[in-house]
């Protein structure tokens, strides 16, 4: 009992976050629906036909009232099943788009499970497809269209509407049974996923430390283990779909068997009792030919039942990121100060910076000049809590200072692009801006040039590498992201490393308007871009 208190709000819990995340899309269902009323004219017209043929008149009519609405039923499930998969893309942008602003803009110090990361962002989020595409409006037309079929073949026989609905309790309780099994050994399933990715991802991350130690053998040996018992998972998960499959059939083969005798023995006045119809040939034909329609709206939801399972599984590690991201609120940028600071690495021999200390003035730009090594990027580390302080004080306004995340744009040396267009590439700073703000700071950004040469413009898409990009190109977007973000401080770390002469040169003046009106502090190794600060601060020599 104490299981299933626990668990049954945390079920409730989980089906209003998948109902939130779907947003209440009823598209497919429509179609759906109307592909079982097009199903209802296909078998009046093949009754209308054999009654016609038996009794000499015209077949044509009934010929071609089966041909259109046998077209119409191949129509509108052709564009039930593009509606569902637009529907579903739509859903899983948006949760992949959360995850990957959950993971940016995570509280400071908080480690990353690189394989939760992958779970979420690409096995969770896909098994959201067949629920959204698939399971939503198939369970929704399982609610009506069987009820549209009992009603049309009650038109005709009353008692062939009986007996389909008397198979329907007991499918529906083996469906039930079925479900709760699927749904059990779907969690398990999903969660040896999670440990299978997490383990991989964190042998590659150490690779180095398996090699060193000649661990390659029995890594591979743990990694196959593991994919075994996943593979035996998932076995047992398809043994529960096809069970459930089964009753399905069976419940479905029993309903038609049943109207067929009842018709035949009615027709040939076999029945060994009073019938309390009389039904025509035409009656019989329509009966017979629509009884197989009565499971098909459920013969679609069994089907797509293992959907369901998947997501609400997937549901558990993504509701996490369903509340969303409490960003910092914005305030007018203040001197920036930093007294005798001291950055100490755990686990390093020396401090990365030792006794450092400057101001910045409210929208003034500060260039932090020194050898790699000599703790420049440490120190904006620092501004956004990501590295550790071990002395001193850094204070904005008069005010100790936590961190700038929240009040800072931030472009570091190697600049993060998601799998994506390239304007939501640039929303990822602020998904609020508008079409006229993008287009301002893509010219501010100078990215213009590299646009219309792209096929697609801002809504070209790029993989996660960034691949046909340039370096300069990449930092440029990085920079118009930076200029989206409406926050008073902007920090660069390393915004020129790596370019040529002339591509430095162009971004150097790119950097000087995005660095107009808002506290600057560049990280740099470049005199020439150095050379655009109201004031240097010289860091010592390298740790």
């Amino acid at each position: 009992m104490t299981t299933i208190a626990q668990s049954a709000p945390a079920a409730r819990m989980r089906n209003r976050w998948l109902k939130d995340v779907a947003g209440g899309r009823d598209g497919a269902v429509g179609l759906l629906l109307l592909n079982t009323l097009a199903a209802i004219g296909f078998a009046a017209g093949i009754a209308g036909a054999v009654a016609a043929v038996a009794g000499q008149g015209a077949v044509w009519p009934w010929a071609l009232l089966m041909v259109g609405m046998g077209a119409l039923r191949g129509s509108f499930a052709m564009l039930a099943a593009r509606q569902g998969a637009a529907q579903a893309g739509t859903v899983k942008r948006a949760q992949r788009r959360r995850v990957v602003a959950a993971t940016l803009h995570r509280r400071a110090g908080t480690p990353i499970d690189s394989g939760l990361l992958a779970t979420q962002a690409v096995d969770a989020v896909e098994a959201l497809d067949g629920y959204v595409a698939r399971f939503l409006p198939a369970r929704r037309a399982a609610a009506i269209a069987p009820l549209l079929v009992v009603v049309a073949t009650a038109c005709a026989s009353w008692v062939a509407a009986v007996i389909l609905a008397a198979t329907l309790l007991p499918f529906v309780t083996a469906m039930i049974l079925a479900g709760g099994a699927a749904a059990d050994e779907s969690r398990r399933q999903f969660i040896a996923l999670h440990r299978l990715s997490a383990r991989f991802a964190d042998r590659v991350r150490s690779l180095p430390v398996v090699l060193a130690f000649r661990a390659e053998e029995r890594e591979t040996d743990a990694i196959g283990a593991a994919a075994q018992e996943l593979a035996e998972r998932t076995m047992r998960v398809l043994r529960v779909a096809f069970l459930s499959s089964a009753a399905l059939e069976f419940f479905a083969a029993l309903s038609v068997a049943l109207v067929a005798v009842y018709c035949g023995f009615s027709l040939l006045g076999l029945l060994p009792f009073a019938a309390p119809e009389t039904l025509t040939l035409g009656r019989a034909f329509f009966v017979l030919a629509l009884a197989p329609e009565f499971y098909a709206p459920m013969r679609r939801l069994a089907a797509a039942y293992h959907d369901r399972q998947g997501a609400e599984t997937a549901a558990d590690t993504l509701m996490p990121l369903a509340e969303p991201v409490r960003s910092v609120p914005v305030v007018a940028a203040a001197p920036l100060s930093l007294r005798d600071v001291t950055i100490h690495y755990p686990g390093s021999d020396a401090p990365a910076v030792s006794g450092l200390s400057f101001c910045v003035e409210a929208g003034e730009t500060v260039a932090l000049l020194g050898a790699s090594g000599s703790g420049k990027t440490s120190v904006l580390h620092l501004l956004l809590a990501l590295a550790p302080r071990s002395a001193g004080t850094v204070e904005a306004g008069g005010v100790p200072l936590t961190t700038l995340a929240g009040q800072a744009s931030w472009v570091g040396q190697h600049p993060l692009l998601i799998a994506g267009t390239i304007r939501e590439n640039l929303l990822l700073a602020h998904p609020q801006a508008d079409d006229l703000a993008v287009r301002r700071v893509v010219a501010a950004a100078g990215l213009m040039p590299m646009l219309d040469r792209r096929p697609g413009g801002l809504d070209a898409v790029l993989d996660a590498r960034g691949s046909g990009l340039s370096g300069g190109e990449r930092r440029r977007i990085a920079l118009a992201r930076a200029l989206l973000n409406p926050a008073p401080f902007l920090l660069l770390d390393e915004p020129t490393a790596h370019l040529d002469a002339g591509a430095e040169t162009a971004l150097i003046a790119t950097i000087a308007r995005a660095a107009e009106g808002r506290t600057t502090l560049i990280a740099t190794h470049s005199p020439a871009l150095a050379a655009i600060a109201t004031r240097i601060v010289h860091l010592g020599p390298a740790a």
